[in-house]
């Protein structure tokens, strides 16, 4: 009788250890997609970030800044002896 049962119990646990390591994996298949997923995002990222920054590196230099004040906005720069600087003390 219990050589019966021990052959049940072993009849039954090869099927499901099967089927354990196929749920396994399937399941670790399906983690390795969703890394590989999130990986090409973060690679899209960085280089949307590296594109954004070479962006607001041109719009804020100075020579870009300089031609917009003198062609658009009819600005010139002063030499310094076209300037006066005015100090108030407190008396």
């Amino acid at each position: 009788m219990k050589n019966k049962v021990l052959l049940y119990v072993m009849a039954l646990t090869l099927p499901l250890s099967f089927a354990l390591l196929a749920w396994q994996a399937v399941r670790f298949s399906d983690l390795r997609d969703e890394v590989e997923r999130l990986y090409k995002a973060q690679d899209e990222w960085v280089e949307n970030n590296k594109r954004l920054i070479t962006e607001i590196a041109s719009l804020s230099s100075s020579a870009r800044i300089e031609k917009i004040a003198k062609d658009s906005l009819g600005l010139d720069k002063k030499r310094p002896e076209e300037v006066m600087q005015i100090t108030i003390s407190n008396r």
